[in-house]
């Protein structure tokens, strides 16, 4: 079961890794894109206090499978795990953190602002941006 845990884990955080990033792109799956990215800080700002900053049940969960299966030294970021893992190399882990909150910032505004646009559209309102 924890080998297919450790595959599930991997596929599932990497795609949702990427629609976060992505997700506003397309109307149908904007609002879901907002409220994952919401969930996201909230996870990483106010579950971290307790936890960590940058806490994300989904790197807990795999870890403790990874663990599980006999796995060391992990390290405290997901996207360093997947970018390792995918290119060979050893990136440095506030070079990681700092581009992943940047990209979420990006997606966030994004996010936001057509969730912002979409929702005076539906509404009747003329934007004023």
């Amino acid at each position: 079961m924890d080998l297919f845990l450790n595959e599930f884990f991997f596929v599932f955080h990497s795609l949702l890794m990427v629609f976060l990033l992505f997700g506003w792109a397309w109307r149908r799956t904007r609002l879901a894109n907002l409220i994952a990215i919401l969930l996201t800080f909230f996870s990483w700002f106010f579950l971290g206090i307790w936890y960590g900053y940058g806490y994300c049940p989904c790197t807990d969960w795999h870890w403790r499978v990874r663990a599980r299966l006999g796995y060391q030294d992990l390290p405290d970021s997901y996207t360093k795990f997947l970018i390792d893992s995918l290119t060979g190399w050893n990136v440095n882990q506030r070079l990681v953190d700092v581009l992943t909150l940047i990209l979420l910032l990006l997606a966030f505004g994004a996010s936001f602002y057509l969730n912002f646009k979409d929702w005076r559209r539906k509404h009747g309102a003329r934007l004023p941006l």
